[in-house]
């Protein structure tokens, strides 16, 4: 197991160990698949999922807060930057793999059913899981904040393209 700063990122972990997902955490996958071919000043994502059928991904956890409740629309906000770099990486990684970023949504009480598929408890906290393929998100991303350099998707788009992580493995 890598080491972890954030909860959303242990509690993914948590997830992919929970439901026999086999993966690496990217610290391990890019020390032993790529040494020193990664380009300098590359942002890193953070595990590389395996398959049973399709693509393998290369995921990128984004935490977001939510309050599980159903009306609310979802955050789903990523830098320029991390699409920039996923995109890197996955030409690096090349056929065979799919950059996704996986919005992990922290809720405040386990959320209604009809809200999410895949939903979790992990250290006393709630969690639900939603995928977006890196080419899907970049298809239909809006400017977010100039000032920070963010982009999203609208409401609409992200219900559309947003998928359970389990119905892409």
């Amino acid at each position: 197991m890598a080491q972890r700063r954030f909860h959303y990122e242990v509690a993914f972990e948590h997830y992919l160990r929970a439901n026999g997902i086999p993966y690496v955490a990217v610290d391990e996958a890019k020390r032993a698949l790529h040494g020193r071919s990664a380009p300098s000043g590359l942002k890193s994502f953070d595990f590389v999922v395996y398959s049973e059928s399709g693509a393998n991904l290369l995921v990128d956890v984004k935490g977001r807060k939510h309050s599980g409740k159903t009306g609310r629309a979802f955050q789903n906000w990523v830098t320029r930057d991390d699409v920039k770099c996923l995109r890197q990486w996955s030409g690096i990684f090349g056929d065979g793999f799919d950059a996704a970023f996986v919005f992990l949504f922290w809720c405040d009480a386990q959320p209604p059913d009809a809200l999410f598929h895949e939903v979790f408890a992990y250290n006393e906290r709630w969690y639900a899981v939603l995928t977006v393929r890196l080419e899907d998100y970049v298809r239909h991303m809006r400017d977010r904040s100039a000032k920070w350099d963010t982009v999203s998707l609208p409401a609409r788009a992200f219900d559309t393209v947003s998928r359970p992580l389990q119905t892409l493995l």
